[in-house]
């Protein structure tokens, strides 16, 4: 029988988590005092087990979410792994009934992480890969949205989204059509559900999205060949960093930025020097981000009329 947690401890599941940027904001979550729930597709082959005798390459195929946990409960922390295809809602829904069972009935922060990821122009983009990205990206966070609300709500209406996704700007789109549609759907989803936290007074709830200012060391860099090179990348621990520093700001601060994980780190944390997260010590990276984007709002935004509620008075689907 598995122990649960403290119940002063708070608990954080991590989707996307077995290797690369995920498995590192799992890792020092871990180290900031949370329980960690580890999801993701990838498990260790014929075992279900969270012993492991070495620590695989976090970005190969060999790190799953049985070696995450165990590297996190063999420094001490506590983790538990769970299995999880975002493709299917089902198996968004089973996570969460696992994880409070789990951890007695408690949840705090949801990191969505999984992604799928192809960069080409929309001519040799094959439909059966861009509904894989739409099903993966903006449907699986969605899904997982709407398992975790009601959670929250029973909770006492609080509790933390992190989206890995990035702020809305055209450049985002060249020469990947594809990918880009299903990563600033997530980002409008993030613009949304923060509108609807406050028109709801749901004060201590927040949702949030981060993306990577420069190129991060990670399993989607190593597989991409002709990408950055050593000397343009960063550490995975300037995101999770940034994660940590967003959980620590108040939720009305945060609640429905698209952020930038230097930048954050900048602004919010009073971080300047950045030159430990660089991979080849003494390089800089390049920065692979506008300094500007393009303000969203509008001044008509809290004057729009008449405001339509679909699920009032209409048969469900």
């Amino acid at each position: 029988m598995t122990t649960p947690p403290p119940p002063d401890q708070p608990v954080a599941l991590v989707i996307g988590a077995s290797r690369g940027i995920g498995r590192q904001i799992a890792i020092d979550l871990a180290k900031n005092g949370y329980t960690v729930i580890v999801a993701a597709k990838s498990t260790s082959p014929g075992t279900t087990t969270t012993t492991t005798t070495t620590t695989p390459n976090p970005n190969s195929q060999s790190s799953t979410i049985h070696t995450v946990a165990a590297e996190i409960t063999s420094q001490g922390g506590t983790a538990y792994p769970l299995r999880v295809d975002v493709r299917s809602p089902t198996q968004i829904n089973a996570l969460i009934t696992s994880t409070l069972q789990l951890t007695n009935n408690r949840l705090d922060v949801v990191i969505y992480n999984s992604g799928a990821i192809w960069w080409s122009s929309v001519r040799n983009t094959p439909l059966k890969r861009f509904q894989l990205m739409q099903q993966v990206n903006p449907e699986g966070l969605y899904a997982t949205v709407m398992a975790v609300l009601p959670v929250f709500e029973r909770l006492g209406n609080r509790g933390r989204v992190v989206v890995v996704s990035p702020p809305v700007y055209s450049r985002f789109w060249r020469g990947k059509v594809g990918y880009a549609m299903g990563k600033v759907a997530m980002s409008v989803l993030t613009k949304g559900l923060a509108m609807d936290f406050v028109r709801e007074g749901k004060k201590d709830m927040a949702v949030t999205s981060l993306w990577p200012a420069t190129a991060i060391e990670s399993a989607a860099t190593e597989m991409n060949t002709g990408g950055a090179s050593k000397e343009d990348l960063r550490k995975p621990t300037i995101f999770s960093d940034a994660v940590l520093g967003i959980l620590n700001t108040p939720a009305h601060i945060v609640n429905g930025i698209l952020a930038l994980d230097e930048d954050f780190l900048r602004q919010y944390c009073g971080v300047q020097d950045f030159s430990k997260y660089s991979v080849v010590p003494g390089a800089t990276p390049r920065r692979i981000m506008p300094k500007e984007f393009p303000v969203l709002e509008v001044a008509e935004q809290d004057d729009e009329g008449v405001r339509m509620d679909s699920s009032k008075g209409r048969a469900k689907l």
